[in-house]
Formats: structure tokens, C-alpha cells, sequence
């Protein structure tokens, strides 16, 4: 995924068309599932904004390269978002005010976190002159993979919106891919691409979590 560039349409859109599907499927089993409108309604919703942003940010925002295995392994992840969620809700889920209140807080700071961060970087990365510059701003400035965390939280937002504490298993399962996985295989990868500059930036600078990591 690092250093790619060139367009590959026919994978971004193999994403694209497996997340239709999911849809399809998740919005049958929240339209006619016995649980409260609330937490049904409120799930559909999440699911259309994390569509729009996955997309707006694959083909308009952000749009880079994308290989054939990157293409079918984020196919697979987001079918666990699209349908797992859906599943945990429906089969378990309890309307608990708490974990509703909390899955909205999360899931917009969530959100915002991880769009505002790559969006504040576009206008560097897009400018000649910081060709092979690391950039250290906007929001990347208090963690190195702030976008990450951004994933983690809305994940967890929408984990804490089932009421279904089995749920609470795939942000933690993504935290530790990007605890044990993501983060090393990209900070190597920034390692070899500016070398002194990222290692200054790894001393003054929290990995993931603000302030704490």
C-alpha cells in the first residue's frame, strides 16, 4: 500500500461494489429486525456515513493506488462492519442509553478524527515543493498515526451502539492490528523514506493515542 500510485479503477471499484452488497444484506436485517427503531435507525445511519467516507475518500478525496490483495482484504474487513455490526445488534443488543450516547460520542470523534487529519494533509502532500518532506502538522502532530485512532474510536463507537459486549471485540481486534501490524510495517516504511527527519519525529511524538502512546 506504501508508495503506490497508480490508479488500479478495477480494484477500488470491486471494494466499492462488495460494500453495495453488504448493504444490501445489513439494511434487509435492520429493516426487519425486532429491536427498538432507535437503535436500528441510528446503526443504518452509521453505516451510510462510514460508506460515504470510506468512498468519498478512495475515489475524490484521497485517491491513491490500490493493489488486487489490499483490494480484497479491505473487502473482507468492511463486510465485518457492514454485516457484523448489523448481526451483534440484532442477536444480543440491548438498549442501554449509556452505550448509545457513548457509541454517538465515539463514532463522530471517531470520524471527523480520521477524515480531518488526512483532509489537513492533502493541501502539503499536494504541493511540489514538499516533495520528500515529512509532514508533522495539522492533527499528525500529536500522534504519528492519528488517523488510526481516528479508526479505532469510530469502530468502537459503533461496537458500544449494538449494546452487545461481544462487540467490543473488533476495535480491539483492530487495535491490535494496528498496535502489532500497521504501525511497524509504516514506520519502517517512513524509516527508509526520510530517515533522520521520521526518527526525530518518533522521539517527539506519540504513536497512536494522544498524549499517551
Amino acid at each position: 500500500m506504501y508508495g503506490r500510485h497508480h490508479s488500479a479503477t478495477g480494484a477500488k471499484l470491486t471494494i466499492l461494489i462488495a460494500q453495495c452488497l453488504y448493504l444490501l444484506v445489513s439494511g434487509y436485517w435492520l429493516a426487519t429486525a425486532d429491536q427498538p427503531p432507535l437503535l436500528t435507525w441510528t446503526m443504518a445511519g452509521f453505516l451510510a456515513i462510514i460508506f460515504f467516507r470510506l468512498n468519498a475518500m478512495m475515489f475524490f478525496w484521497l485517491p491513491r493506488g490500490i493493489g488486487w490483495s489490499e483490494a480484497l482484504g479491505n473487502s473482507l474487513a468492511f463486510g465485518l462492519y457492514y454485516l457484523g455490526f448489523p448481526l451483534l445488534l440484532i442477536h444480543g443488543g440491548q438498549l442501554s442509553f449509556w452505550f448509545y450516547g457513548l457509541g454517538l460520542i465515539f463514532f463522530g470523534i471517531g470520524s471527523v478524527l480520521n477524515t480531518a487529519a488526512e483532509l489537513l494533509r492533502k493541501p502539503f502532500k499536494a504541493d511540489p515543493r514538499n516533495a520528500g518532506k515529512l509532514y508533522r502538522g495539522g492533527l499528525f502532530k500529536y500522534a504519528i498515526h492519528i488517523n488510526y485512532f481516528g479508526d479505532v474510536l469510530w469502530v468502537l463507537g459503533c461496537a458500544l451502539l449494538t449494546g452487545n459486549l461481544y462487540a467490543l471485540l473488533i476495535p480491539l481486534a483492530l487495535l491490535a492490528l494496528f498496535v502489532f501490524s500497521y504501525i511497524p510495517t509504516a514506520d519502517r516504511y517512513l524509516t527508509t523514506k526520510y530517515g533522520e527527519a521520521f526518527t526525530d519525529y518518533q522521539r517527539a511524538t506519540k504513536e497512536l493515542i494522544p498524549f499517551v502512546w
